[in-house]
């Protein structure tokens, strides 16, 4: 998961596991969950990539 730090900045600030069964867009909502503790800061943005769809990236 990354966290946006403003002008155009990311930082990595965790991984969680997907849990089995759980759809693409539940899978992200809970990672942030999951990486920030709870619920994430209000005004905090976040971007979640899923392993398969970084394994679909890599093959470009």
């Amino acid at each position: 998961m990354l966290r946006d730090l403003g002008d155009g900045r990311w930082r990595v600030v965790g991984e969680a596991d997907r849990r089995p069964g759980v759809v693409a867009g539940a899978a992200r909502a809970q990672a942030v969950r999951d990486v920030t503790g709870g619920e994430p800061d209000d005004g905090a943005d976040y971007a979640v990539v899923l392993r398969s769809e970084w394994r679909l990236a890599q093959r470009l």
